[in-house]
């Protein structure tokens, strides 16, 4: 990776990690214990519990991928930064420009 790609992939993940960022806040307020009112009905509570643990399990994603997020900006500057974890062999630029949190090559993630 040149000096400019990495630049660029700086200011990518940057970007990324504000919008997760802001994910997991947005998601953290979705995520609170639901109260037992008297105004929602059996069938409206039972929507409000599903919909709560759809955000738990987004919010967990969300989580995993700021900690990704946030490794590979401090593994920018190694040597072995965009290689494949398995494999070895490099990562695509296109794809870290795409998927900065990525750690594995389009052949080995597509085993996985």
């Amino acid at each position: 990776m040149t000096e400019e790609e990495k630049d660029e992939f700086r200011k990518v993940l940057q970007i990324e990690i504000t919008k997760t960022e802001q994910q997991i806040e947005e998601l953290k307020e979705l995520t609170k214990p639901i109260p037992p009112e008297n105004s929602l009905g059996r069938i409206t509570r039972m929507d409000a519990l599903n919909n709560k643990s759809v955000a738990e399990a987004s919010l967990r994603r969300s989580k995993r991928k700021m900690g990704k997020l946030t490794l590979s900006l401090t593994k920018l500057d190694d040597p072995d930064f965009g290689k494949c974890s398995i494999c070895d062999n490099k990562i695509a630029v296109q794809r870290l420009m795409f998927l900065p949190e990525s750690t594995h090559c389009v052949r080995c993630a597509g085993r996985h």
